[in-house]
């Protein structure tokens, strides 16, 4: 990992698997990431990935890391059908400490993995919690993003994603 770039923690559910009756199948692309090439593994919701979001996330710049309960399965199921490379994965302590409440259960690992970089949540399940306890918490730039999980990943948050990133582009 790049310590002069920002750190992007994705999660699976919701971001990059969209949940609910908005979302719409994609057309094929043809593509070797494209879902329809590669067995669902006995999981139909794979079907739902956008095999462009991989080159788009790494477009950005980014050091990807999955922040996600998949763990190494995003590598092995996910990974591949949107074209993306094996990626660190954080590891979930066992227990944690009592937080303030709403406060979730992964924010305390994400800023802890950040060691101090600026950082990009990508969740559907961030709160206004969150947001407080990092801002408290961690010192240098962070973007808690939440995406709508009916919707997935969308042109929007993409805009979000990267305005935020050139806004916090160190000076040369």
């Amino acid at each position: 990992m790049d310590v002069d770039r920002p750190i992007l923690f994705l999660d699976v559910d919701g971001p990059l698997i969209p949940f609910g009756p908005s979302w719409a199948p994609r057309e094929s692309s043809g593509s070797v990431s494209d879902p329809e090439a590669l067995p669902d593994e006995g999981n139909p919701l794979l079907g739902r990935l956008d095999p462009t979001v991989g080159p788009r996330l790494t477009a950005l710049g980014c050091d990807l890391v999955w922040a996600t309960t998949w763990m190494e399965e995003a590598n092995e199921s996910v990974g591949p059908r949107i074209g993306l490379p094996p990626l660190p994965v954080l590891e979930w302590p066992e227990a944690t400490e009592a937080g303030p409440r709403g406060l979730h259960w992964k924010t305390r690992p994400i800023v802890e993995r950040a060691g101090g970089r600026p950082f990009i949540w990508v969740d559907d399940e961030i709160g206004p919690v969150d947001r407080l306890w990092v801002a408290a918490q961690h010192e240098s730039p962070s973007l808690l993003h939440r995406v709508n999980p009916s919707k997935g990943l969308t042109e929007d948050d993409f805009s979000t994603l990267t305005t935020w990133l050139h806004t916090t582009e160190p000076d040369d």
